[in-house]
C-alpha cells in the first residue's frame, strides 16, 4: 500500500520527454533537443581538478550537516561581492542542489495547508514539492503583457490567514524574465506588512542580458529577515550532475533547515562541496564565457521568431529559455484536451523534436525551448518548428 501523498503529485513531464528522447536515441533514431535546461558546457577543468584533489586528499569523510565551513565561507564572500548582503556562517545551509534547498525551506517554515502562492507559469517542480510536503499551492495568474511578472495586486488578492509563503524565481524559467529592482521591492513590501516567507529562487542569477541582477535579500533588513534565498552551481559553473545548492537565510530558518538535512541526508557531498569551493572563488571569467554565448544565442533566437507570424514570444533577459505562445495553432486542433501536449507530442512523434509543454508550467498555451544547445542545434530545432506550422497549414 502507498502512501496517500503519491496519488496526489504528477510526474514531472520534463524528465518524462527526456526518457522518451533517451528511449528513440537507444533505437538509433536522431532526436533533435531543445527541451532539458542543461548548460551545454562541461564543468571547468580547474572545478573538476579540485574534486580530484579532494579524493586523494582524502576528503571523504562526514563533515557538518550544514556543510563545509570552507565552502560557506567562499558563499558567504560571493553573497557580498555578487549581491552587496551579509550573512553570517550560520546562516547558510549546503544541500543536495537548488531542489533539495527548497525542500529543506519547505519542511522548515510549512505546516499542514500551509499555502504557497506560485506564480504562473512557474517551475515545474515547485506545485508537487508543496503537495509532497502537505501544503496547498495558490497559483497567480501573472500577465503576458507584463512578461509573466508578477504585480503587487496580483499578490494582494491571494493572500490570506493561511499564507505562509511565496516563489519568486528570478530569472525566471521558463521565460527568461527578470525582474526590475522597483518590481521586486513593490512586491517585497506586501511580503513585509502579511509577514509572508519569500522562497527566493536565484539560480539563474549569473545568466542574465542587460539591466543588473537584484537579490530580493538585499533590499533592506526587513526584506533580508523574510527571504529564503535559494541558490547554486548547476547553471552557473555548469555543475548539474554535482548536485550542490545552498540556501540563505536568518539564524532560526538556518538552524531549523540544518537539523533537518542532518536527519534525512546528513550533508552533501564533501567531493562535490570542495569542487564548489573552487567555482564560486574562481570560474568568473568560465561563468562570463558562458553567458556571452547564451547571450548571442538568444538574440539569434529571437529573429528567427521574428519570421514566424503564427507565434510570439516572451523576450527573454535571462536565463537561458524561449517560452513561445502557440495559442495561434489552437484550430488545428480542436478536440485537444492539451494544446501543449498535442503539439509537443506531434513535433517530437513526426519531426523528432523535443520541446517541452507550457502545462507543465501552468500554462497550456505555450511551449519552451532553450538555447543550451549549440546552435546548429538551435536552428535545426527552429526549422522544424517553421516546417510543422507549414505543414498545418497545407
Amino acid at each position: 500500500m502507498l502512501a496517500n501523498r503519491t496519488s496526489i503529485i504528477s510526474p514531472s513531464v520534463t524528465i518524462g520527454i527526456s526518457t522518451k528522447v533517451n528511449e528513440l536515441l537507444r533505437q538509433g533514431i536522431e532526436v533533435t533537443s531543445l527541451s532539458i535546461g542543461e548548460p551545454d558546457f562541461y564543468t571547468p577543468d580547474k572545478v573538476k581538478d579540485a574534486g580530484i584533489q579532494a579524493i586523494k586528499d582524502n576528503k571523504t569523510k562526514y563533515d557538518a550537516a550544514s556543510g563545509l565551513l570552507e565552502l560557506k565561507r567562499a558563499i558567504i564572500d560571493k553573497l557580498y561581492r555578487d549581491n552587496k548582503v551579509t550573512y553570517d556562517l550560520d546562516e547558510i545551509v549546503i544541500s543536495s542542489g537548488a531542489k533539495h534547498a527548497i525542500t529543506n525551506a519547505l519542511l522548515a517554515i510549512m505546516n499542514p495547508n500551509d499555502e504557497i502562492i506560485i506564480p504562473k507559469p512557474y517551475w515545474t517542480s515547485y506545485p508537487e514539492m508543496v503537495k509532497l510536503l502537505g501544503g496547498t499551492p495558490v497559483f497567480v495568474n501573472t500577465q503576458e503583457a507584463n512578461s509573466f511578472k508578477l504585480q503587487p495586486e496580483e499578490l494582494r488578492a491571494l493572500v490570506s490567514d493561511k499564507t505562509k509563503a511565496i516563489f519568486i524565481t528570478n530569472p525566471s524559467n521558463p521565460t527568461g524574465a527578470v525582474y526590475t529592482k522597483n518590481e521586486l521591492e513593490a512586491i517585497v513590501q506586501i511580503c513585509i506588512e502579511k509577514r509572508i516567507y519569500i522562497l527566493a529562487d536565484e539560480i539563474y542569477e549569473k545568466i542574465i542580458f542587460s539591466d543588473d541582477f537584484t537579490s530580493i535579500a538585499s533590499l533592506s533588513d526587513l526584506a533580508k529577515d523574510i527571504t529564503i534565498t535559494i541558490n547554486g552551481l548547476s547553471k552557473s559553473a555548469s555543475m548539474t550532475g554535482w548536485r550542490l545548492g545552498y540556501t540563505a537565510s536568518n539564524k532560526k530558518l538556518a538552524k531549523a533547515m540544518s537539523a533537518i538535512q542532518g536527519h534525512l541526508v546528513s550533508h552533501p557531498s564533501t567531493i562535490s562541496q570542495w569542487a564548489a569551493v573552487e567555482a564560486i572563488n574562481h570560474c568568473e571569467e568560465d561563468t562570463q564565457n558562458m553567458v556571452e554565448t547564451y547571450h548571442k544565442r538568444r538574440d539569434a533566437v529571437i529573429k528567427m521568431f521574428e519570421e514566424i507570424n503564427e507565434l510570439s514570444i516572451i523576450r527573454p533577459e535571462g536565463a537561458f529559455y524561449t517560452f513561445i505562445n502557440i495559442s495561434q495553432l489552437r484550430p488545428y486542433f480542436e478536440n485537444s484536451s492539451s494544446l501543449s501536449i498535442d503539439v509537443c507530442n506531434k513535433l517530437l512523434d513526426e519531426y523528432r523534436l523535443a520541446v517541452v509543454p507550457g502545462i507543465a508550467f501552468g500554462l497550456d498555451d505555450y511551449i519552451r525551448i532553450t538555447y543550451a544547445a549549440d546552435m546548429e542545434t538551435i536552428v535545426t530545432g527552429i526549422h522544424k518548428i517553421k516546417q510543422f506550422i507549414q505543414d498545418l497549414q497545407s
